[in-house]
């Protein structure tokens, strides 16, 4: 009994754990996105890492100090000599001049033991070295500016990411209330035909029906449940697609209104909003960087430097006796090339126009996109309005035929006949309205008009 007991409790506690979330309304579920969407965080971590691109291209114009610590030991001539040298130790006895011997008749040809022969010496080197760009014909301003303006991008990458989830995020959710709606009108229709196969039923006990009848009814009425197990199905899958986008099981929801609504056009904010058009235009402002720094390769770059260290043959001993300094100042102008600056300024300026014109496309390419979908929108409004009347009109036609199939004035083919196309408006009209908001929610997309769109 206590296992039992602790089974049940262990299995409603995972069925309690499992449990999606209930009811979530679409701004609810705005939010959810805003800060679960995983494809979004990936792309916010691309953000800041052009973020740190552009800090660190700030960081060239503050030029770069380094400490260096060094510590040898060698028996080599030279080494050993320099080492005494940067100690300020070196002594006349280190050139042989123990050696040295003025009645020697050869003394220019003596080898001085001390000098090529040294014992083995320690070195320790500690140096501070500072190297500062003065000017670069404006390459450092320049190069800041470019990663200023690509993590910029990258922040349209984002909202325009943001858009397309936004776009997908509400495409779901009118999915799932067009398809319940639906499915509410099949559940309806399957129990007309219920009621007609009872007819047919009664009508066939009283010698007025054929069994042929009640197959046909049979068959329309598994055609329907087909149709409504189909719906279900989809409803499923797209509730199995909002849970991925929000990376949170998702139960139901609060149904929206099947019809979306229909954003308000202006023409001026259209370019000021649009992140493609913005993006262009962020595009040929780098483009106008890069040209700047192909024209700076026709200019010097100056720069500084500095050191400042110690040594000894031991590590920071006797250190401000011995320490020294360096410092100096260098410009470089390149004369010539073989011409490879001059094909790259060409080539940048040709990009620079190329890009210019990809503006001027991008503008008109959107204002026709913007127009195109407009039409369409109203086109689907129109014909939603036609279908919703044919709706009507077939449901009354169907009741009509069924009155007049229990008179025995028409067959029951008859009847199915005109349920049937009350099934083929209703599979239109729910398709027509899904096309209208895939393009409202485009539409919204390619607007960017903030809160508005999200």
């Amino acid at each position: 009994m206590l296992i039992k007991k602790y089974f049940t409790l262990f299995l409603f506690t995972s069925l309690f754990l499992s449990a999606g979330v209930e009811n979530l309304t679409l701004n609810e579920a705005m939010k959810k996105l805003d800060t679960n969407n995983l494809e979004l965080k990936i792309s916010r971590f691309n953000e800041q890492m052009k973020a740190y691109d552009a800090i660190a291209a700030k960081g060239h114009n503050y030029g770069k100090l380094d400490l260096s610590v060094a510590g040898l030991r060698s028996n080599d001539a030279g080494n050993v000599f320099g080492f005494k040298l940067q100690s300020r130790e070196a002594t006349f006895g280190d050139f042989g001049f123990a050696e040295f011997n003025p009645s020697n008749p050869n003394i220019l040809d003596v080898q001085p033991q001390a000098l090529n022969y040294p014992e083995a010496r320690n070195h320790y080197q500690t140096k501070l070295s500072y190297m500062l760009p003065i000017y670069t014909g404006g390459k450092l301003t320049e190069y800041g500016r470019i990663t200023e303006a690509m993590q910029r991008m990258s922040q349209y990458d984002t909202q325009k990411l943001l858009n397309e989830k936004v776009f997908q995020t509400k495409k779901a959710f009118y999915d799932i209330s067009l398809v319940e709606n639906y499915i509410v009108n099949l559940t309806k229709i399957i129990k007309n035909i219920d009621r007609l196969e009872t007819i047919v039923k009664s009508m066939k006990t009283e010698g007025y029906a054929q069994e042929i009848d009640m197959l046909e009814v049979q068959s329309r009425k598994s055609e329907a449940l087909s149709m409504y197990n189909q719906a279900k199905l989809n409803k499923d899958l797209a509730y199995q697609f909002l849970s991925f986008l929000l990376d949170e099981e998702i139960s139901s929801i609060v149904k929206e209104s099947d019809m979306a609504a229909m954003p308000k056009i202006h023409g001026a904010q259209l370019e000021a909003n649009n992140l493609d058009i913005q993006k262009a235009l962020l595009g040929l402002e780098v483009t106008k960087m890069a040209l700047n720094v192909e024209q700076s390769n026709y200019l010097p770059t100056v720069g500084a430097f500095g050191e400042y260290g110690s040594a000894d043959n031991e590590l920071w001993n006797e250190f401000s006796d011995k320490e020294a300094y360096t410092v100096g100042i260098q410009l470089t102008w390149n004369i010539f090339n073989g011409g490879i600056d001059d094909a790259n300024l060409e080539k940048a300026k040709v990009n620079y126009m190329k890009v210019e014109h990809q503006v001027s496309l991008a503008k008109s390419g959107i204002a026709l996109k913007v127009k195109k979908l407009e039409t369409e929108i109203l086109s689907r409004n129109a014909d939603i309005k036609s279908n919703q009347k044919q709706l009507e009109f077939a449901k009354k036609v169907y009741e009509n035929y069924q009155t007049r199939y229990k008179e025995g004035i028409v067959s029951i083919s008859d009847v199915l006949i005109k349920q049937s196309k009350q099934l083929e408006v209703l599979l239109q009209l729910l398709t027509l309205k899904n096309e209208r908001n895939t393009k409202i929610f485009e539409l919204n997309s390619i607007l960017n008009q903030g809160k508005n769109n999200a």
